[in-house]
């Protein structure tokens, strides 16, 4: 290790106790900083604080030159303006260099979802008197009704779900709750798995568990089996298209805007932090809104 290494500790230290950070973003930031330091030591700055905005857009380019994402590069330059913020309060660091450095502008990929075809096929491939089947139909049911993150879904608990009033205490980044609301289809579904063939394949378990999804083992289904559970429904139902769970989450969002709900709302729901994040749905939405326009205003066309 090099001589970063105290204020890299702190700066972990910092994002594990104040930020509530996952083990996950961690490792993430962990990650970009060990790139920065290695860039560093190539070019022979040894002192955090003889790193200014000439260094900042000389890592940036060296990023760039390594042919990583728009994206990759964006978060190693979220963590390093956090890290520098950090240093700025500890008052080792009288300045921020990466606290100006802007990516260049590239147009945002539009979240890719399902349409209600699409999804309806999904919905009629798995055997509902078998106890996998079951379970993948509640999986599919509590991802498209809630919107919520694959790691949220691997988190859910039985006490955390309330069939009385048909709300989900779910446990998001930073550890943050929010409940969310779910519906019959949902209902139906976990009640069916819950009662029947969740018990059956608890049977085989050798600890009890409080998760709702299981294995085969019994054990707590692991994100991996999540998705490699859907790649399987999608080969079942003949589709084309490629579903993660996380398509699920957008496919939610922008079902929820498509139909007139409110943009906070939905943000609420999803559990982001800043409502931008729950923009990027708006620009598949837009699209709806002017069909939804030109077939509705008085003077949108000269019929």
């Amino acid at each position: 290790m090099h001589h970063f290494t105290a204020d890299c500790k702190d700066f972990l230290a910092y994002l594990q106790i104040e930020k509530n950070a996952s083990p996950y973003t961690v490792e993430y930031y962990l990650n970009d900083l060990e790139t920065f330091f290695d860039f560093l030591t190539g070019e022979g700055i040894d002192d955090l604080s003889n790193v200014d905005q000439h260094v900042a857009r000389l890592f940036l380019t060296k990023l760039y030159d390594q042919q990583l994402s728009r994206r990759s590069v964006s978060r190693k330059i979220s963590t390093l303006r956090g890290f520098y913020k950090f240093l700025e309060r500890e008052h080792s660091i009288s300045a921020n260099p990466f606290m100006r450095i802007t990516l260049p502008k590239t147009n945002n990929p539009i979240p890719g979802f399902l349409y209600m075809e699409e999804l309806e096929k999904l919905f009629d491939v798995s055997d509902l008197s078998d106890p996998f089947g079951q379970r993948n139909q509640a999986l599919l049911e509590v991802l498209y009704a809630t919107g919520m993150r694959v790691s949220e879904c691997q988190g859910l608990t039985l006490s955390a779900i309330d069939f009385s009033i048909g709300t989900m205490l779910v446990t998001g980044k930073g550890r943050k709750e929010r409940y969310i609301p779910f519906g019959r289809f949902a209902e139906i579904a976990l009640e069916t798995y819950i009662n029947e063939g969740r018990s059956k394949l608890l049977e085989k378990a050798k600890n009890a568990s409080d998760s709702v999804f299981l294995n085969a083992r019994g054990s707590p289904l692991t994100v991996r089996g999540m998705r490699l559970i859907l790649n399987k429904m999608v080969d079942r139902a003949a589709l084309t298209i490629h579903v993660h769970p996380h398509k699920l989450r957008h496919t939610f969002a922008t079902h929820m805007l498509n139909e007139g709900a409110d943009l906070r709302s939905v943000q609420e729901l999803l559990g982001h932090e800043n409502l931008s994040s729950t923009q990027i749905y708006t620009h598949v939405t837009k699209n709806h809104l002017r069909d939804v326009y030109m077939k509705s205003h008085p003077r949108a066309n000269d019929q």
